[in-house]
């Protein structure tokens, strides 16, 4: 049985939040919207079709409790959820903020100007935030 590996690109863009039953919870080193990341630990997964049917359980619960945690949190008009995998092919779902007037409202976040990094204070207050959320 192989064993998980993060992807390198995904481990450089993102940092750990928390680990849950199926996924590390990973925030996205772009502080222009809130952005999450949910992979799923399991090796040589692309595919959501590819994981067992508990496991596709498991990380459709994992969506909805990040998802609606992002969304308390952040009072957003619509949380974006989305695995594509066209670059990066390790399976992980985006689980993204979005409010009008952000960078690129209604558009896609893909592709759109450069990365902003979190301040220090504003990512430290949104994780304790976002964990409080996830707990309740």
């Amino acid at each position: 049985m192989n064993r998980f590996v993060l992807d390198p690109r995904l481990e450089k863009d993102s940092e750990l939040v928390t680990t849950l039953g199926l996924c590390q919870l990973r925030l996205l080193k772009d502080s222009r919207w809130p952005w999450l990341m949910l992979i799923p630990q399991r090796a040589d997964k692309t595919e959501i079709f590819q994981l067992t049917p508990l496991d596709q359980t498991m990380l459709t619960f994992e969506i909805n409790l990040v998802a609606e945690a992002l969304k308390t949190v952040t009072k957003a008009r619509k949380i974006n959820v989305g695995a594509l995998g066209n670059i990066v092919s390790q399976l992980h779902v985006h689980i993204v903020a979005r409010h009008e007037g952000d960078p690129n409202w209604p558009g896609p976040i893909w592709g759109h100007g450069s990365a902003t990094p979190w301040a220090d204070d504003a990512k430290q207050n949104f994780l304790t935030n976002l964990n409080e959320a996830l707990a309740s």
